[in-house]
Formats: C-alpha cells, structure tokens, sequence
C-alpha cells in the first residue's frame, strides 16, 4: 500500500499492530510523513528509540525539518552497527535518504549495493529503490533499468518494477515499450493504481487529456483518492474542457474545507472559459491573496489579463478601467517570462484583445512578434497590419503592410491592404494615395492567385471614383464598367454611369 501510495489504507492496516510491533510502527510513520504529518511521525518513531527502522524514520522527520547533520549521523550510526549479514540496515538507511530530500544520494547507493552484496540481489525491493536512487544521478538511466529488470527476475514486486519500466521507456519517447510494460504492470498486480496515474500523467504532457482523464478515473477507482489525487482530477477535467465539471468537483473538494489556493486559480480559469467574467475575476482575486508570490506562475498573469479583457468588452462603461488592468497582466508576464522566443505568448495576449475587440492591443501584439522575430511569417505581418486597420490606426497599418511587402514582395495581400489602407486614409479618392498600390495590385501575376470579386469591386470603386473626382470621364468608365462586371447591381457604379450618360444626352428647347 505505501508503494502504491495508499498512504491512509496503510494506516488502517498498521494501526492495530503498531503499539506493540515496531516495523509496524516505523511503516505507520513513514505513511504520515507521506501525508505531511511530521509532527505525529515523529511523535510515532519516538515509541521505539532502539529500533534502526525508527531511528530511520527519524532521520527521515529530520530531514524534512532541514536538519541534515542529524539526520546524517543518525544513518551512518546505523549501518556502523550493522553485523555481517544485516544487509536490511543498510537498505533502511538508504532509503531515509532516497525518499527525502536533503541526503546524499551517493551514501544511499553505496548502502543499497551494500545490501544487495549481503543478500545476494535476492531481494527486490532492494533492487527497485536502487533503481530509483541511480535514476537521480547524472545518467543513471542505464543502471535504473538494469536494477528494475534484474527485480522482475525475482518474481516479487513485479507490478511495481513493471511501472518503474514503463515510466523510463516513456521518457525515452520509446511509447509502444512503455505501454508493452504498463500493461505487464496491470496483468501483475490488478490493484496496482500507479500505472494508471503514469499513464494519466503521459497522456497529460503530449495533450490528449480525454486518453489522460480515462485513467486518472481508473486510478481513482484504485488509490485512497487523496486529495492531491482528486485536485488532479479537477484539473484534467479543466485540461479536457469539461470546465462546469472541473468547477463542481472543486466546489466539492472546499466544501470537505480543502483550502488550496491552486483550486481558487481552476475555478478562475475554468469560470473564464464559460464566460462568468465576474465569477473569474472573484476568484482570481481570492488567488492572489492565498498563493505565494513564488508560486504564481505566467498562466495566471496571462489568464488575469484575459479576464480583465473581456470584462471589459461586457462593460462599456468601465471598459478604460479593465482594459488598462489587462495591459497591467499582460506587461506583467512579459517582463517575468525570461525564454527568447515569447511568440506563443504574445499570441495568447492578441487573442484576448480580439475577443473585447480592442483591435489597436491586437496589432500592437502582433508588432511585438515581428519585432522580436527576425523570421516572422508572412501572417504575423499581416495580422499587425490587419488589426490596426480595423482599429483605425492607419499610420500603424501603413507601416505594417509596407514592412510585408519589402519582406514578401512575392505576397498580393501585403500590396492589397497597402491600397485598403491608404484607400481608408483618403475615403473620398480626392488624393489618389491607393491609386498606384490597387493598380500594382492588379498588375500581379502569381500562379495560382486569383483575386476575390469582393476584393476586385473594392479597387475598381475607388479607382472609378479617384477619376470622376478628378473629371476623367474616360477613365472613370472604365473602371465602372469593370465594376458592373463582377457587380452588375452596384449602385455606385450605376450613379456614376447614369451620371455621364445624362451628360450626353442633347439638350431640347431653350
């Protein structure tokens, strides 16, 4: 059960044999420093100082309250004292170290080898714990496996060593052999819980959440279903997008007084994604003031920015506000995200400002792509331009479509939008600035572009009104017969027609 981490069962189990035995004992300690009950640990290991299993499971307790000379000496005293075929001290007291923190790893991999040259490799327990303390070394893979393997030989444990198997070809991105030995781990011990979490976790890092959220179920089924366990829960039906599920299994869990700040943070993300706005906020809010500040990681920032975003697209009224709070998170991360390439982030931030239609923040976003990425894509270029079009900012648009075109000179769209732009920036084609980029535009012959009708209409219009404008009867005719040809019910095109076909009709009378 404590291999499996079935840490509360194990207590059940113990707690009629541990007054009076004391390797009894020692194990129901070791289950309560795993459910982070130092104090009743230590008060439990102190029932029986002569032992060497609670004199172990102290140094564990000592080693989780940071005081690692103790614990040290308290271990080596151990296996001092060890006689020639008490090969179990030496395991004992690698294990103190190999399943804490603080030790060295090395005295508890001599100590292992110590046992198994004792025992003759006969026991495999031995064996697997040696194969996790070489995984936490430099390299140790090779050696991990070798121990794990050479455990399953002994026929015992062979569930757990099957696991162990399992995760170290996933790491290797080996799959088929990961999953060849976690299904060994399954056939050999059907209670085993841990091949299902690994399994969840595996299906969790490469984004197949339903796969992932399949065996978190069936590890639930089988583990003491922790608390952890179900927080791990809740957060793949998050993963999974089942949001309204995420947040009652949370509701569930702070009802039983679970008060984890990190459930605050599900609720906040999950009640964005429904689109509660408010509900987010709340409990994005209620986050910030229970998690400590070096646990806030960027997804908060990014996901506070979001929700002040769209917040403020719901609320006209205070829609300055919000939006300024959203540039506040979103300028927050950038600053604490230290990678090169922030690209994905700034997508995510674009993103959110599409969504309240602040279309000038999308641009900007997208500028910062380009400005940071000296091998953006034609598209990056494009949406810069774009959205600072839709959000009227001309100059910024200009700039975005001529940086295109220099870079993809071989793009019709970069030289379309340079026309919409400068077309937008003289709406009564008095000035001509789109007439040279729309006749460019349509001087463009690129295998496989065709331009669309919507988009040809566009460019005639303004070309045929540019010279009515301008009292260049031929030319305006020709453009507005070519409107006519794609749009033969435009009423522009029709006025102007009528216009100069009025023009030419002979005058009667006086």
């Amino acid at each position: 059960m404590i291999s499996y981490g079935r840490y509360e069962s194990a207590k059940k189990a113990l707690e009629p044999l541990a007054a009076k035995d004391e390797l009894a004992n020692y194990y129901y300690g070791i289950a309560d420093l795993e459910l982070e009950n130092v104090d009743a640990a230590k008060t439990t290991f102190a029932k029986f100082p002569e032992s060497y299993y609670n004199q172990a499971g102290m140094a564990r307790v000592l080693f989780t309250q940071n005081n690692k000379a103790e614990a040290a000496k308290l271990l080596t005293g151990i296996v001092d004292k060890a006689k020639k075929k008490e090969w179990e001290k030496y395991k004992i007291a690698a294990d103190a170290i190999n399943f804490t923190k603080g030790g060295n790893i090395q005295d508890a991999i001599t100590w292992y080898e110590k046992a198994n040259e004792i025992n003759g490799g006969t026991d495999a327990n031995t064996l697997i714990n040696l194969g996790d303390a070489y995984l936490k070394t430099s390299g140790g893979g090779g050696q991990a496996m070798t121990k794990y393997e050479a455990a399953i030989e002994k026929g015992t444990n062979n569930s757990l060593a099957y696991s162990r198997i399992a995760a170290l070809w996933y790491r290797a991105q080996q799959y088929d052999k990961a999953l060849t030995n976690y299904e060994s781990a399954k056939q050999a011990d059907p209670t085993n819980p841990l091949p299902y979490k690994d399994l969840a976790d595996a299906y969790q890092r490469v984004g197949r959440y339903e796969k992932a959220l399949e065996n978190i179920k069936k590890f639930l089924e089988l583990s003491d279903k922790s608390i952890d366990d179900q927080i791990t829960y809740a957060n793949l039906l998050f993963l999974s997008k089942k949001y309204d599920e995420a947040q009652v299994k949370i509701q569930e869990l702070q009802g039983k007084g679970v008060a984890k700040p990190y459930l605050y943070r599900l609720v906040a993300y999950s009640a964005y994604e429904t689109k509660d706005y408010p509900k987010a906020l709340q409990n994005m809010q209620l986050f910030y003031s229970k998690q400590p500040v070096d646990r806030i990681i960027g997804d908060d920032y990014i996901y506070s920015g979001k929700i002040y975003s769209a917040l403020a697209a719901s609320d006209s009224l205070n829609a300055q506000k919000y939006n300024d709070s959203a540039d506040y998170y979103f300028n927050k991360v950038v600053t604490a995200d230290t990678s090169k390439d922030k690209r994905n982030m700034y997508l995510q931030i674009a993103d959110a400002f599409k969504e309240s239609k602040s279309y000038e923040k999308v641009s900007y976003w997208y500028g910062k792509i380009v400005a940071d990425n000296p091998d953006a894509s034609s598209e990056d270029y494009f949406y810069w331009g774009l959205y600072a079009y839709y959000g009227k900012n001309y100059d910024e648009a200009t700039k975005a479509f001529a940086a295109m075109r220099a870079k993809f000179p071989d793009e019709p769209s970069a030289i379309y939008w340079q026309a919409r732009t400068a077309a937008a920036m003289d709406s009564d084609a008095k000035t001509g600035g789109a007439v040279q980029f729309y006749k460019d535009w349509l001087n463009v012959k690129k295998e496989g572009y065709t331009p669309k009708p919507g988009d040809l209409s566009y460019a005639y219009q303004y070309l045929a009104y540019y010279y009515y404008n301008h009292e260049d009867k031929a030319n305006a005719m020709e453009w507005v017969n070519k409107v006519l040809e794609v749009e033969p019910t435009n009423e522009f095109a029709i006025s102007i027609r009528d216009y100069y076909q009025k023009l030419n009709k002979p005058k009667t009378g006086k």
